[in-house]
């Protein structure tokens, strides 16, 4: 096959990426790609854009070596993995406080943070992708704002971020937000199938953990909650080996994919991002999607409207008092003991021997 690298080609590759800039949005242009004849004139075609598929997997244009890649794959037939991570911007917790008046999340008195655990989903991905070749997608409901913890996961390791934005997904509680989510994921799974979805265990902010199985039942597919490693994924097979944690130790599971799974902090080590993910992150410009972007949604079931939750009331918990110190001499202080014992003498209960 031609070097498609040599000089001889660059005028016809400054030709190509004219046109797509001209004719197209150029960080969101797809060229689908086939095998035979067309094969020289696709290949030459994807390097003058940012993203292209091949059998239903997306490639993103990062130079020689994936031309080499895409070649590999148009003559193996080989099939790799998607995968999207959910994650969610949520208040730093360390530092919000709790309106008094209003008893919510002082949201504004926080900076705004890609939820750690979720962190944690986009590494885990990330470590799947070193060992399957697989393609990894995030995507977020919030608003537009969200858009920084898109390029935060882009600088992980992500290869894609999708985020929905809406006054319609506002106030929505973790039923509505996993409705929302699993549209998206359905619209997503239309132009590229869907092979693992990946959650952060819970949000810090909220500390349900109900936003993943609440996806997984919608999407119909297998569930599996506080995995700790992914041992295995074998694509052939269509199988994920996977330790996951309990209260007394852990189990192995076998799993069919395509399957969703929610990760604990304790599954990997958050990686300082290489220079050419920053840079990229820096550039990128994820996909935002309104509702009406989506298909077959029943506003019903979006924001207030789908939101049966109601939070009766939320405080910060009292302080616990401070302690006693006892001074003085040995019998002084068996003294004060006594004292605060018989102060505090309904902590004990007296049975009769009777």
């Amino acid at each position: 096959m031609p070097n498609l690298l040599h000089p001889v080609y660059h005028p016809l590759f400054s030709f190509c990426r004219k046109y797509f800039l001209e004719s197209a949005s150029f960080s969101h242009h797809f060229l689908f790609l086939t095998k035979g004849k067309e094969k020289l004139v696709c290949l030459v075609l994807c390097l003058c854009c940012d993203t292209y598929i091949v059998n239903n997997s997306i490639f993103y244009n990062q130079g020689e070596q994936t031309l080499s890649t895409i070649v590999v794959y148009m003559e193996e037939g080989k099939s790799y993995m998607h995968i999207v991570v959910c994650i969610k911007q949520v208040p730093d917790t360390k530092i919000i406080k709790i309106n008094p008046k209003t008893n919510t999340l002082d949201r504004r008195s926080a900076p705004a943070i890609l939820n750690p655990y979720d962190a944690h989903a986009v590494q885990e991905a990330v470590k799947i992708k070193e060992k399957t070749g697989a393609t990894i997608s995030v995507l977020s409901m919030g608003p537009p704002q969200a858009t920084a913890i898109i390029k935060k996961s882009i600088e992980i390791g992500a290869d894609r971020g999708y985020l929905i934005t809406d006054r319609a997904f506002a106030g929505a509680d973790t039923l509505a937000t996993s409705y929302a989510l699993s549209k998206a994921l359905e619209r997503i799974g239309k132009e590229f199938p869907v092979d693992m979805v990946i959650c952060g265990k819970h949000a810090i902010d909220g500390d349900t953990g109900q936003v993943g199985p609440g996806i997984a039942r919608r999407m119909d597919i297998p569930p599996v909650t506080n995995v700790i490693e992914v041992t295995e994924v074998n694509q052939e097979e269509k199988t994920v080996l996977i330790k996951r944690k309990l209260t007394h130790g852990y189990e192995l599971i076998e799993s069919e994919i395509p399957c969703l799974l929610t990760v604990e902090k304790d599954i990997n080590q958050i990686e300082y991002s290489p220079m050419p993910n920053m840079i990229k992150a820096a550039k990128y410009e994820p996909v935002i999607w309104a509702v009406s972007d989506l298909e077959n949604v029943d506003r019903t079931q979006l924001g207030l409207k789908g939101s049966p939750t109601i939070v009766g009331k939320m405080f910060t918990p009292p302080r616990p008092e401070g302690g006693k110190k006892l001074d003085g001499s040995a019998d002084e202080q068996v003294k004060q003991l006594m004292e605060v014992l018989l102060e505090k003498e309904n902590l004990f209960t007296i049975q009769s021997s009777k």
